[in-house]
């Protein structure tokens, strides 16, 4: 008898137009999102981030932003990568094309996060505190330092994608 893998499954977090941030959970009230000073929100410092990702304080903590384009993104924790679609069927080819594409990906200099434990994943403009009644999704990481790099990959003809991979560092 042969059986059939289930479809993957992804919760997918999405953005009203800026940029998706990851917020350590002891933090989060300290992320104001777009209320605030008018020229300093902690969305418009989001906003500036130049790239796929980059890393801003938030209390005594640090927030990593995903940068670049507003993109669906999705955490697959058995490979330590979020998943932010840009176009394409992705669904359809997750399962047989994202281990290809994490090994083929040419990826952009990484850049160390240290985590106090689990992060929220949200769009930027929301407060922290009000994140858990939106579109969000919690990412449960061990407390430490994580290398974080990405990378723009093509898995199909008509697939793009852009991973962003967390490895613990040591």
């Amino acid at each position: 008898m042969v059986r059939h893998a289930e479809p993957v499954t992804v919760e997918w977090v999405e953005s009203g137009g800026g940029p998706l941030v990851a917020v350590p959970e002891t933090v989060l009230p300290f992320w104001t999102g777009a209320d605030g000073d008018e020229t300093a929100s902690d969305y418009d410092r989001a906003c500036e981030v130049d790239g796929l990702v980059g890393l801003l304080p938030v209390g005594d903590a640090t927030a990593l932003v995903l940068g670049d384009e507003p993109a669906a993104t999705a955490f697959l924790p058995e490979h330590g990568t979020l998943v932010r679609r840009l176009a394409g069927d992705f669904e359809a080819e997750l399962p047989a094309s994202l281990p290809a594409a994490l090994h083929t990906a040419r990826w952009q200099p990484e850049v160390h996060w240290k985590v106090p434990g689990t992060v929220v994943l949200f769009d930027a403009a929301w407060p922290g505190s009000g994140s858990t009644g939106t579109g969000h999704v919690s990412l449960t990481l061990a407390p430490g330092r994580y290398a974080v790099r990405a990378a723009r990959v093509q898995p199909g003809p008509e697939t793009w994608l852009v991973l962003v991979r967390l490895r613990p560092l040591p």
